[in-house]
Parts: structure tokens; sequence; C-alpha cells
């Protein structure tokens, strides 16, 4: 989880709508936009995370990042406990809040990648736009998920695992107050991935690129070429570039030239 301006801003066909809102941040809004690009944070990650990843995408493209309820200006928000509903809940958002008229991508870390996945499910069986590709990052594929047992630990071991694995901002584990406002949006979505239980048989329509780190203790490169079981489409693809589970925070640049010159 990191620290973000607050922003409740957010328009869908040039009209405010309260729900999109929560849940959509424009970092740099591009009306004019082609594409909208849809990205989903990692377990404990704020839309924040990909501030940053405006300034690299092509200028046809409009990123737009998710706020999950439970964390910075969405504190006061219970955190969603199940995989299922939240994506619905995403889903629904996705629905209502982006532009029907321009091609949606969607990318998804971690936890991020297992709900986009279920997100574009979603979306490409009910009304409302269908994603053009999905693109997930340091997570298995849906038959080679595996059981966890973060969510618990006890608290410094919780704390202690966030910190070995980064992505969080230690200024939030370190400081008690921080720490106890921060701890059960990040437990929470630990509790929600690691209870979450995919449906091995569901396919999507649209291809899939995957991306992950060569140091990464939590996905091999074999549990990220397991997505290519998932989509019905062609044009599948591994990336694996240096870093471990967190290497997306330096390899920004490559990973956002792979998506826009996959296409």
């Amino acid at each position: 989880m990191t620290i973000e301006p607050r922003t409740t801003t957010t328009r869908a066909g040039g009209t405010a709508t309260t729900a999109a809102a929560r849940w959509l941040r424009r970092p740099q809004p591009r009306p004019e936009a082609r594409t909208t690009l849809v990205c989903f944070p990692h377990a404990g990650g704020t839309a924040s995370f990909f501030t940053p990843w405006a300034q690299l995408v092509p200028s046809h493209v409009e990123l737009v990042a998710l706020q999950y309820p439970g964390r910075q200006d969405r504190l006061g928000e219970r955190p969603i406990a199940t995989m299922t509903d939240l994506a619905n809940a995403v889903a629904e958002v996705l629905r209502t809040g982006i532009r029907a008229d321009r091609e949606l991508l969607l990318f998804g870390h971690s936890m991020g990648a297992a709900l986009a996945w279920e997100t574009a499910l979603r979306l490409e069986a009910g009304t409302g736009p269908a994603p053009r590709r999905l693109f997930v990052s340091g997570h298995e594929g849906p038959r080679r998920k595996r059981r966890g047992t973060v969510h618990l630990l006890p608290e410094e071991q919780f704390v202690g695992k966030m910190k070995e694995l980064g992505g969080t901002d230690p200024r939030l584990l370190d400081e008690p107050e921080l720490r106890e406002m921060v701890l059960p949006a990040v437990r929470a979505d630990y509790r929600l991935i690691e209870t979450y239980r995919p449906d091995l048989e569901a396919r999507l329509r649209c291809p899939i690129g995957v991306f992950t780190g060569d140091q990464d203790g939590e996905v091999t490169v074999e549990d990220a070429d397991a997505w290519r079981e998932t989509s019905l489409a062609g044009d599948f693809f591994t990336k694996v570039l240096p870093g471990d589970h967190f290497y997306l925070a330096d390899q920004a640049e490559h990973i956002v030239a792979e998506m826009f010159g996959a296409r």
C-alpha cells in the first residue's frame, strides 16, 4: 500500500458517476484516447502504484487504475472479502465507468492478475465492453494455484512477510498508528487471494500476455506459462524480465513497450 493525493474526480463518457469515482483513478485523463488500459493492483496495493505508468503509455491510451475499498481515500470502507464479490463489483464498475467505444486492455499484478482474469471472464459473458487483451503479471496460472496461509500469521510475522515481498511502503509498516490503519485491508487481500478457488474450466476469448520476474520466489516461469491454457485465442506470450516479485517497479518501461508493441 502506498501514499497518494486524494482524488475523487473521474469521468466516463463526460459524465461523472459516484460509483466509478470511488473505484477508478485517471492520473492523466485523455478524453480523446482510443484505448483504455485498466490496471489492477496487487494485494495491499493502491491505484497510485500505477500513476507513473500514465506517462509511459502511448498518447492514444488512457490509463485507469483501480482503487479497492479499505485503503487511502477509501480507508473507511470494509474490504471486499471474496474474489467472487470483488470481481463482480469491478466488472459492474467497468461497464458503467469506462468508455464502451474504446478498445479495452486489462493489466493485473499478483492478486490483481487473478482479479483481472475473473473480471475479463465476466465482461466477456455479460453486457458492456469486453477486453481486447488481458495482461497478467506475477501470478501463477489457475491450474497451478496454490493455497496460502500468510493471512493467518500473527501480526509481526505478517508484517515481516510484507517487508520480504516488497510492494508495501515501509513507512506504513513501521509506524504503529499507520500500521493499525492499513493492515486490515492488506490481510483481507491475502485472505481473499489465498482462499480463492478459480474455475479450472473457464476460458477467455481474448488473447493473454504474461509477465514475470526471473528472481520471483513466488512464481516460477512454468507457473507463469500455465496461463497459456486459459485462453481460446492464440497470440500468447510469456515475457521474463529481471527482478523479484515486484520486478515491475523497475521494469515499467519494458512492460509498457511490450504491451503496446505486442498487438
